[in-house]
């Protein structure tokens, strides 16, 4: 199965080590692994390595329970020279039970050379779509 550059889904269980007082998903750990989608994304598009520059919104809709499966989504919404924002988007399911949109950040990263500098993203294999 292939996947849309720029794309990427992932599915996480929410066990105990997860969660906070309350039995329902840390939101750090929520971020940690928003910023992980966000990643692979960015790095899908870009063809090489990314590094995260901003995250611009956050919204914790839901409280995920332990147990439930967070699948996150992760696009590109936006390609510059360098830089590219990232939009990731989590929903809580489980069995027996609607799924529940639950998290949603966007993320700016910037694809950079071996040294750590901001290098241009190669468009030429881009979707004119995406681009």
């Amino acid at each position: 199965m292939t996947t849309p550059a720029g794309t990427t889904e992932l599915c996480e269980l929410v066990l105990p080590a997860h969660a906070n007082h309350h039995g329902a998903l840390f939101a750090g750990q929520g971020l940690q692994w928003m910023a992980k989608a966000a990643f692979l994304a960015g790095r899908g598009l870009a063809q090489r390595e990314v590094v995260m520059a901003a995250v611009t919104g956050v919204d914790f809709l839901a409280p995920v329970p332990v147990g439930r499966e967070l699948r996150l989504r992760a696009w590109v919404g936006r390609v510059g020279r360098s830089s590219m924002t990232v939009c990731v988007a989590g929903t809580a399911r489980a069995p027996g039970v609607a799924p529940e949109d639950a998290l949603k950040a966007v993320f700016e990263m910037v694809a950079v050379d071996a040294r750590g500098r901001p290098a241009a993203i190669d468009r030429s294999y881009l979707d004119k779509e995406t681009a």
